[in-house]
């Protein structure tokens, strides 16, 4: 496989990975959020900002190493 070819594997796989591992961090920060407002529903919303809050860093830092990803593909 020529070495361009294995640039867009590898930025694939890392494209992937990140928002894979992005996914999931979500769906880990809601589950938890979920079972603390369970636990407190007086608390529901700071709970609910605090939640929205870290999942858009989780949304950032996957878009910033989709990025990454992409750039390293394109060069």
């Amino acid at each position: 496989m020529e070495g361009m070819g294995l640039a867009y594997l590898a930025a694939g796989f890392g494209a992937a990975l990140t928002v894979i591992g992005g996914a999931f961090g979500i769906g880990k920060l809601a589950s938890s959020a979920m079972e603390a407002s369970g636990r407190q529903p007086e608390a529901a919303g700071d709970i609910r900002t605090s939640m929205i809050i870290a999942a858009a860093l989780i949304e950032g830092i996957s878009l910033f190493a989709l990025v990454i990803c992409i750039l390293l593909a394109l060069k």
